[in-house]
């Protein structure tokens, strides 16, 4: 992880090393970042970050997620959901920002909630 992307989203609050495995439910209350193997459910207020090499198993519910890793299973996204170029989502998103990098795989239908905050802009600017 870059300092930038540190200092933008803050101390991270749990941390998943290479080598090391979780069955269950995450609970995300801030910044939570996986470099090893995740199986379960994701879910809370914050970032997750899936890190190059990692693989999740997991329906995941948070606010913002970075895919560098391979994540099976669905995505619901409130806000920001961002495939490097060496992520891999196998499964379906629900985002309000879809950022695929070339070299990305999604295998699986999206959805992006963002378009109904775009109508609603609209709307206000003909008032």
């Amino acid at each position: 992880m870059t300092d930038k992307r540190k200092n933008m989203e803050g101390d991270i609050k749990a941390f998943l090393g290479k080598g090391a495995e979780f069955n269950g439910k995450l609970v995300l209350n801030g910044l939570v970042r996986i470099d090893g193997e995740f199986k379960g459910e994701a879910l809370g207020s914050g970032t997750l970050i899936i890190g190059e090499g990692a693989y999740a198993e997991a329906d995941i519910a948070v606010d913002s997620i970075v895919i560098s890793g391979e994540v099976r299973g669905n995505i619901n996204i409130k806000g920001k959901t961002e495939i490097s170029a060496t992520g891999r989502l196998v499964g379906n998103v629900k985002t309000s920002l879809l950022v695929v990098r070339e070299g990305a795989v999604i295998n699986g239908a999206c959805q992006m909630s963002g378009e109904d905050r775009s109508e609603e802009a609209m709307g206000n600017a003909d008032k």
